[in-house]
């Protein structure tokens, strides 16, 4: 192979995070969305999901006393805190913006005064930045599945 066992864990934790995200989607609202095989956000995290895989390669062929797997954790956790805190946060206040900016809009359409500047033409902000516990849980399963199982066909 020409990479690494890890790499190539967190690799595969990445994409087949994002893969399953399409069927988790279509069985939920019923609607086949492909492009979730490049968004954020949603279930189950991919950046856990990318960060466990790399972490259980580091445990399975560095061990769990060594200075690598402490480093992985430790980076693992921060992703996860992120993911949960100021990613989640931060599609939040895009949702927010997003009402903001609409309501501005149709404030502007019902006066229709012609020294009023024109209606604001932005795209919408993304909104589904970060995830929820329970996404983030899943990405981590997801992970050291990957993980695992990686090793085993390495």
């Amino acid at each position: 192979m020409f990479l690494s066992y890890p790499i190539t864990a967190a690799l595969l934790g990445m994409l087949i995070a994002q893969f399953v995200k399409i069927p988790i989607h279509l069985l939920t609202s019923r609607e086949l969305k492909w492009s979730l095989m490049f968004s954020t956000g949603g279930m189950p995290s991919s950046h856990t999901a990318t960060i466990i895989s790399l972490t259980t390669a580091i445990a399975i062929t560095s061990g769990f006393n060594s200075n690598e797997f402490a480093i992985s954790v430790v980076v693992s956790s921060i992703v996860m805190h992120d993911a949960m805190g100021v990613r989640r946060h931060a599609g939040y206040h895009a949702e927010v913006l997003n009402t903001l900016l609409a309501d501005f809009n149709r404030l502007i359409e019902t006066l229709k005064e012609p020294n009023l500047k024109k209606p604001e033409t932005r795209e919408k902000l993304k909104e589904l930045l970060g995830h929820q516990p329970a996404e983030v849980f899943f990405g981590a399963i997801t992970g050291i599945i990957v993980g695992i199982l990686t090793y085993q066909l390495y």
